[in-house]
């Protein structure tokens, strides 16, 4: 079905923005519309935008209804330490998703919502060598876990109410150029703190191929939860070793205060990044291949590795006064 009416809430964010251009660029998508309390981060042809506060529920609601879309791209989530602190993460991500919820049961037209979540759902499911597939029973310990149940609990209760097709994609940490990620500031440190006692592994994606995912979801129209994540995995030490930093093993009251001087570094360990140190967390997916169409185009070695190659920030003396 060509000229579908795309709503994409979390448009202004680097993911938000990448889905939207992904969007432009097929032949099913009509009119697009993108809400966000930050403008878009890319120049987009043809979307339109909308900038509202999380707080604003009714706002949001009248938007969705107004614009009665057939598909709905909800990427709408704060990650902790990403663009917000912890707890202004969870505030805003809890208020947006109530709004487009709340607006999606009364949207006549909705046929397919896809949703983002995290592989974080899993919990000690997904700690190293366990790996997590779809069918992994989810038990959540980090803020963003408990977060991530939330919106899938939303999710499911529309597609009980309405019986339309949602797709949950569990997410594995997106690293990109530009993508505000705890877990890649953590690893562009010049020294990168460790849990000393093991080498637990963890896998990643890409910001692009995680973009992909959802264009594929919505264009296969597809139903149920799916895990995206790049394939193989990484050792902290491995990617340590990759980026030429130096590794600071850290344990007890070792490890909480590198935590603490990460944080003073620029970059701040939420809970669910500290635990990714500590024990690792796995995932691969039974369901993307043939429900979604999808397949990864860079391994998580891979990612880290052009994690690495990004430009750091110069900083430019300003000249001096000259008379």
């Amino acid at each position: 079905m060509k000229n579908r009416r795309v709503l994409i809430t979390g448009m202004g964010g680097e993911l938000g923005s990448l889905v939207a251009a992904l969007a432009e660029n097929t032949e099913w998508a009509g009119e697009i519309l993108g809400i966000d309390v930050d403008p878009p981060r890319r120049l987009l042809k043809r979307s339109q935008f909308v900038r509202v506060d999380p707080t604003e529920h009714d706002r949001i609601a009248q938007l969705i209804q107004d614009f009665n879309p057939h598909v709905l791209l909800h990427v709408g989530v704060w990650e902790p330490h990403a663009r917000l602190a912890t707890p202004e993460a969870e505030t805003c991500t809890a208020l947006v998703a109530k709004a487009v919820f709340d607006a999606a049961h009364q949207a006549d037209a909705l046929e397919t919502v896809v949703v983002r979540s995290g592989i974080e759902m899993y919990g000690t499911g997904a700690y190293s060598p366990d790996i997590a597939v779809e069918t992994t029973p989810t038990a959540p310990n980090t803020t963003y876990g408990y977060m991530c149940r939330n919106i899938e609990s939303q999710a499911t209760e529309l597609r009980s109410a309405r019986g339309i097709n949602v797709c949950t994609l569990r997410l594995a940490p997106v690293l990109g150029a530009h993508v505000p990620s705890p877990l890649g500031r953590l690893l562009r440190l010049p020294v990168i703190p460790y849990y000393g006692i093991g080498n637990p592994i963890f896998c990643v994606v890409e910001d692009f191929d995680a973009a992909t995912a959802f264009i594929q979801a919505a264009e296969r129209d597809a139903d149920g939860i799916v895990n995206i994540v790049a394939n193989g995995a990484i050792s902290m030490l491995r990617a340590t070793s990759i980026g030429r930093r130096v590794p600071l093993p850290s344990f007890g009251p070792g490890w909480w205060m590198a935590k603490n001087v990460s944080t003073f570094a620029g970059a701040p360990m939420p809970d669910h990044v500290a635990d990714l140190i500590q024990h690792g967390r796995l995932a691969a997916s039974n369901e993307a291949a043939h429900l979604l169409r999808f397949a990864p185009r860079h391994s998580t070695t891979e990612v880290v590795r052009n994690l690495y190659l990004w430009p750091s920030i110069e900083r430019i003396p300003a000249r001096k006064q000259v008379a």
